[in-house]
């Protein structure tokens, strides 16, 4: 548990920018695809980077978030709706093609691949148009393997019940859950999950009550499963926002309401982040606010130290992990960030 985190932004758009991408400039890959870019995928026919139903609108969503930016078009992440509910037909929405047989789908598509070759050719070698041309052989390869790893029917009563499926508060983020658990075992690189609705600057007796209850029980089952099936060593979990809340309460109504409708406001100064899985000390606390609980003190991690720590674990060297562009080199944690070595086991 990282008690020392800070940020270096106060509004949502910002921070959820530089959360994903380590910056703050629009024009920048995101974490998932650094790392698909530096450890290449697992599985020819799932996506390298999955983004589980996230936020598209407001300010906290943005496709920049699970976006390539100048990396290599590949390296963008594939987001994907929650799985079916049980008795639903698992599917991927625009994935498959009802009208037409496998093999006529193939021919259609060696067709369109051949124009795109040739244009590809004229074009000397268009990363763009590159990524198009992967973009629909994966589609058409993700046919056969993804509905069954999206199946949740696969999974057995015990398991579902363990994640909370079925019940109305925990449904929701436990089909995320499980998901993410299977789309790990199949060799899907970097996964992201989304629990939004934490924005309390009112009624936070009540609603943050309810937000803990509906991620509880599927991070707790979460990590439980992974160790089951002998994964979690191999998986690195993390739990984070783009910044903390304030520890004194906030009054939108300048004093005209009830104390129940009181909330915080946001913090980046100081907040907490866990982490969990392959090659991290558990059962660790490192790191302190000050009495207040308003800014970090002891064992300050910034966001970049995150994301140096983050790569380090998935074996790779942050000031080593970098991409050419526009003249310079650049990399996710730009020219700083340090491992945060104390938590590493």
């Amino acid at each position: 548990v990282l008690k020392g985190m800070h940020t270096d932004n106060l509004a949502h758009a910002p921070a959820c920018l530089q959360l994903h991408t380590g910056s703050t400039n629009q024009v920048r890959p995101s974490m998932g695809s650094w790392v698909l870019y530096g450890l290449g995928t697992e599985n020819q026919n799932l996506p390298g980077f999955i983004t589980v139903a996230p936020p598209l609108s407001g300010d906290q969503g943005s496709a920049k978030h699970f976006g390539n930016s100048f990396l290599p078009a590949a390296m963008q992440g594939t987001m994907v709706d929650l799985p079916a509910a049980l008795g639903a037909r698992p599917r991927i929405r625009h994935l498959e093609n009802e009208t037409v047989s496998s093999t006529l789908q193939r021919s259609q598509l060696d067709l369109v691949q051949d124009l795109n070759r040739e244009h590809f050719d004229r074009l000397r070698a268009d990363q763009q148009m590159e990524g198009v041309i992967q973009s629909y052989e994966l589609a058409f390869r993700m046919q056969g393997a993804a509905p069954e790893v999206f199946d949740l029917s696969r999974e057995t009563d015990a398991t579902r019940k363990l994640y909370g499926i079925g019940q109305a508060t925990t449904d929701h983020f436990g089909r995320q859950c499980l998901l993410a658990r299977r789309l790990a075992g199949a060799g899907v690189r970097f996964i992201e999950l989304s629990a939004d609705g934490w924005d309390h600057h009112g009624g936070i007796r009540k609603s943050l009550p309810k937000n803990c209850a509906e991620v509880d029980q599927p991070v707790a089952a979460l990590i439980r499963d992974l160790k089951a099936h002998g994964m979690f060593d191999d998986t690195l979990l993390v739990w984070t926002g783009e910044f903390g809340r304030t520890p004194y309460e906030q009054d939108l109504s300048d004093g005209k309401a009830p104390k129940e409708n009181y909330g915080r406001g946001h913090n980046p100064f100081g907040f907490t982040t866990w982490l969990a899985g392959g090659g991290v000390k558990g059962g660790f606390s490192f790191g302190a606010t000050d009495d207040y609980g308003y800014r970090a003190v002891e064992g300050k991690v910034h966001l970049h130290d995150l994301h140096a720590t983050m790569l380090h674990l998935l074996g790779l060297d942050h000031e080593k992990l970098t991409y050419r562009h526009a003249g310079r080199d650049f990399r996710l944690t730009d020219v700083y960030g340090e491992v945060v070595k104390e938590i590493l086991a």
